[in-house]
């Protein structure tokens, strides 16, 4: 048996079946960057919110280090090694730095990533009729290390075959157009496109992730319509909301919406928003989609 397959159906049952929520420490490390105190600790970050409930910690790596560096993605190595229930996820470009991260680390898993060097933010998926073959000896290379590849994708049915051809894993479904069209009209059809992707990639034996401007607001609803998300990966948001609600208390409120979305009856796509949703409710307001809040994780 394949045992990156016999790893996989290990990590669906490890959460009981149901979405696993992976904090990105990105933005802590971005605002610890401003000054040279090493204040908000990214390690004690992590801590936290492994202690509130989270089941794994991401990271984004880029180039330009603006905000995760190194030693940052060493230091979470060493401290995943103390949670032996979580995930480490390490995210990048394997054609810039992400290559040297895999190799001295061995993440539980990887997400390739097409962004330019010096991109402000992740915003389309891979084209593999262009880069499929540049990625399929990278994606070995993390197999014999060990590592799960997930590849980030824009919700293309037709796209999920060839992910699994060059030798992907899974998938992370880049949800930014769900994101902006949630509470809108556009939601419903948003939510078809991304069923219709995550069927595909399943049916092509792919896992499937998401993430991208999910926050409390709006991510029930995409797990109640889109089937069987293995993890959602959320920085941004969770960070925004951790500034009035507390990191911990934030990362629970986060696995409230999963766990409310894994007991819904039903899809809820068609039903409209529903205005003045209380902060201690699952999905309630987040300070991502009150006015002022930014999109870029």
């Amino acid at each position: 048996m394949n045992p990156l397959v016999a790893d996989e159906a290990a990590s669906h049952a490890r959460h009981g079946g149901q979405t696993a929520l992976s904090v990105n420490v990105n933005k802590v490390a971005l605002l610890r960057n401003t000054r040279h105190l090493g204040i908000p600790s990214v390690v004690r970050a992590a801590t936290l919110a492994l202690q509130a409930g989270a089941d794994g910690i991401t990271v984004h790596p880029r180039p330009d280090e603006r905000h995760i560096r190194a030693h940052d993605v060493h230091d979470l190595a060493a401290l995943l090694k103390d949670w032996p229930q979580a995930e480490y996820n390490i995210e990048g470009n394997p054609f810039h730095n992400l290559m040297g991260f895999v190799r001295e680390t061995r993440p539980h898993q990887v997400t390739f990533v097409p962004d330019s060097e010096g991109q402000f933010t992740s915003d389309h998926g891979w084209d593999l009729a262009q880069d499929g073959g540049r990625l399929r000896p990278l994606i070995a290379e993390c197999h014999a290390l060990g590592v799960r590849v997930s590849l980030f994708m824009d919700p293309l049915p037709e796209a999920m075959l060839l992910a699994r051809a060059v030798g992907a894993d899974r998938v992370e479904l880049y949800t930014e157009p769900y994101a902006a069209a949630h509470g809108k009209p556009g939601q419903a059809a948003e939510l078809q496109r991304f069923t219709a992707a995550a069927r595909a990639a399943q049916a092509a034996g792919l896992g499937v992730n998401a993430g991208h401007d999910l926050n409390r607001d709006n991510l029930a609803d995409f797990l109640c319509a889109v089937p069987g998300v293995r993890e959602v990966s959320i920085g941004h948001a969770l960070v925004a909301d951790a500034l009035e609600l507390g990191l911990a208390e934030t990362v629970r409120d986060y696995q409230r919406c999963i766990r409310a979305a894994s007991l819904a009856p039903h899809a809820p796509e068609a039903r409209a928003p529903g205005p003045g949703r209380g902060l201690d409710q699952p999905g309630g307001a987040s300070a991502l989609g009150r006015s002022g809040g930014g999109h870029p994780s």
